[in-house]
């Protein structure tokens, strides 16, 4: 068991650690059990479970960060309750009732209170929400059974460097998701298929890669494992694609930027139009906000050049300082994104 005074917080990177439990619900014979709390790491898998053979498996990612007024606030799960209901259904796996979503996270926060790090360090408490079919099949037919998993971890910034401006690249042989596939859905077959992508750019020294839409080759789609967008004058432009995982992050990003009176556009974006932006970036929940330095395209073996100061543009730095003070508990949570966790005194 890790003890808290070894813990290093404000130098955690983003990997795994584990923590005291984890929280365990089953769906079966037409109904979800109770609640189970774990201490045991390990799950038990019959040889044969539809998550193993046919991929009946979909996660989530959200984060609970401890505030400048000492509260713990878990950020706008409900919206991840939803697209995890979403991913169920698009892969015909049974859907988490919210109500049992918010239950067990808020309950694996409560006894994994001590892992939540100190608001000055910079880090946030990681919630990692999986469900599985864990039915015997040999034959490609949904499970008739579920095992849904919460865990948690504490964890520093997704990229080593944290909000410093990073390069990507754009591979054209390489596709995240297909047309009308399980792009839209949290799955891990989609992180499977850009490891080889994402393998590439990291020896090629960029931290991701960007992908194209996978039908054209010619507008701009995921990036890496997050959602892209760019600032163009005063305008927030990111892709609309029915490949693109819908980031919680990305739609609370484009909020507010509306709110700083800018235009928001959701459209297809040709490559080239990077030419023609001020500034981009990654966003997700593990990666927060990241600026983009570089975007190059290997096709056309042609570099887009977005800052040359190494530091991050305006714009992306004041919608970053935005959701973090909204996170923290530094500004108004006007939008009512964040849930309070209520520990027992």
């Amino acid at each position: 068991m890790t003890s808290n005074e070894k813990i290093d917080w404000s130098n955690l990177t983003f990997s795994y650690m584990k923590t005291d439990y984890n929280v365990r619900c089953t769906f079966k014979d037409g109904k979800w059990g109770e609640i189970e709390v774990c201490e045991d790491e390990n799950i038990t898998l019959h040889m044969a479970a539809s998550c193993l053979h046919y991929g009946q498996e979909i996660f989530e990612g959200l984060k609970a960060f401890r505030g400048v007024d000492g509260k713990v606030r878990l950020f706008r799960p409900r919206d991840n309750a939803k697209r995890l209901r979403d991913s169920a259904m698009g892969i015909k796996m049974e859907p988490v009732p919210e109500d049992l979503f918010m239950k067990m996270a808020t309950m694996v926060i409560k006894l994994n209170e001590r892992f939540v790090p100190p608001y000055e360090s910079g880090s946030s408490l990681y919630l990692r929400p999986l469900e599985i079919g864990i039915t015997p099949r040999v034959g490609v037919n949904p499970a008739t059974e579920y095992t849904f998993i919460i865990f948690v971890t504490p964890v520093g910034p997704y990229f080593k460097d944290g909000f410093k401006p990073t390069k990507v690249a754009i591979y054209r042989e390489f596709d995240r998701a297909a047309p009308l596939g399980t792009g839209r859905w949290k799955v891990g077959g989609n992180y499977a298929c850009g490891m080889a992508a994402t393998a590439k750019a990291k020896a090629n020294g960029f931290s991701a890669a960007l992908f194209l839409d996978p039908k054209e080759k010619k507008y701009l789609d995921e990036c890496g494992p997050a959602n892209f967008f760019a600032i163009k004058g005063n305008k927030y432009i990111t892709p609309k694609s029915g490949s693109i995982l819908p980031s919680i992050t990305n739609m609370s990003l484009q909020t507010l930027a509306a709110d700083l009176g800018m235009e928001v556009e959701c459209r297809p974006i040709p490559v080239e139009e990077l030419a023609e932006v001020d500034e981009a970036a990654e966003c997700g929940t593990a990666a927060v906000c990241t600026p983009l330095s570089e975007i190059f395209d290997e096709g056309a073996n042609h570099t887009y050049v977005l800052t040359t100061d190494g530091k991050p543009g305006p714009m992306v730095t004041k919608l970053y300082n935005a959701l973090r003070d909204i996170q923290y508990g530094r500004a108004e949570d006007k939008h009512n994104w964040n849930t309070i966790i209520e520990f027992d005194k």
